[in-house]
């Protein structure tokens, strides 16, 4: 058990620390960022579904499903409310007194998902996964599993098509081509989002313990597409938060191929050592998520700086606000979704109570 969750917990430090390089601002001359997005956001998702439990059938499925959207909603609500009210409170004093600005900005934030941008872009991720939760809990609740296997496939049909109307018939950028379909929070991109959950779920014994053969044709895979893509023989991109999959077919073979390739080389590497400092990564990446954009719109107005500098103005901040808000913030446990921990009075409603 110790050293499933060291493993687990490293391969989300190093996750995280790939979400913050790919929201790097500047230009690249190596299409790394093409390559992180193939498979970190999928790697979020497929991880969570590893480790679900599905509600047994003798237990009120509505209080395990408030349970886990309380203990994803609370923090999203407080640290989006944070930002907006810091973000506010700057730009009014720097001289933005445009009534227009902080109605259509905040509506914006209010419905979420790819329409959210600069500070909110990684809101998305939280509310998609939300969706997925619950909608995982309620399949393998009530579905048999043939029935859950028939949905699943019915979803992946859907997000492809609605992928190939972003992307041929709407066509451009994919951010602004993406928000030609009106769903708020990014509920859609569930229909994508719960495959590779999905696939954490049922194939969790195997992806725990990964093969030698699974990992060596997953490498071959992976090293087959970077360089196919390098040496342009193949333009293959993914963004779940826009909406973008490429190929039906292998929107499941490269994410999962970089992703058991990933888990491989995490569970061999900390049979032998622990990787620390991803560690400490994961256990602050809440406030890392939500953060790492504005401290670089901070630091940006003051430095030139390039990936590395980015990355370091990402982390340090963040980190020490994490541990700063942990330490001395009351109610902090809570409000990062601890439901056992204390909470202000007004949380003790029944409404917040599991």
């Amino acid at each position: 058990m110790t050293q499933r969750l060291t493993w687990v917990d490293a391969i989300k430090g190093f996750l995280m620390i790939l979400v913050v390089i790919g929201h790097y601002p500047g230009e690249m001359d190596h299409p790394i960022l093409t390559y992180i997005y193939w498979f970190h956001m999928p790697a979020f998702f497929l991880l969570s579904g590893l480790f679900f439990r599905p509600v047994s059938k003798n237990q009120a499925i509505g209080k395990s499903i408030k349970k886990r959207m309380l203990q994803l909603m609370i923090p999203y609500v407080f640290f989006v409310s944070l930002i907006t009210i810091l973000r506010y409170i700057l730009a009014f004093a720097t001289g933005n007194d445009s009534l227009d600005y902080y109605l259509n900005d905040f509506y914006s934030i209010v419905i979420g998902g790819r329409f959210a941008r600069g500070c909110y872009a990684v809101i998305w991720f939280i509310t998609t996964l939300v969706t997925v939760y619950v909608l995982f809990m309620l399949m393998t609740h009530y579905l048999k599993r043939w029935l859950q296997i028939t949905v699943l496939i019915s979803f992946y049909i859907l997000a492809q098509l609605e992928s190939h109307y972003v992307i041929d018939i709407v066509g451009g950028a994919a951010d602004a081509a993406s928000q030609a379909i009106f769903v708020p929070w990014n509920l859609d991109v569930a229909l994508m989002a719960i495959v590779y959950f999905a696939i954490g779920y049922y194939a969790r014994d195997l992806l725990k313990h990964i093969p030698l053969a699974l990992y060596v044709i997953s490498l071959g895979i992976v090293l087959w597409a970077m360089r196919a893509v390098w040496i342009g023989a193949l333009d293959y991109h993914v963004s779940m938060k826009f909406i973008h999959y490429n190929h039906p077919v292998l929107d499941i073979v490269i994410p999962i191929a970089c992703i058991i390739v990933l888990l491989g080389t995490f569970q061999f590497i900390t049979k032998f050592i622990r990787l620390r400092v991803l560690e400490v990564v994961e256990r602050h990446s809440l406030i890392i998520m939500y953060a790492h954009i504005s401290f670089d719109k901070i630091f940006n107005n003051f430095f030139d700086y390039g990936i590395v500098g980015y990355t370091l103005v990402s982390f340090i901040p963040s980190i020490l606000i994490s541990w700063l808000f942990m330490r001395f913030i009351p109610y902090a446990s809570f409000f990062t979704g601890n439901l056992r921990a204390d909470r202000p009075a007004y949380f003790k409603k029944r409404l917040f109570i599991v």
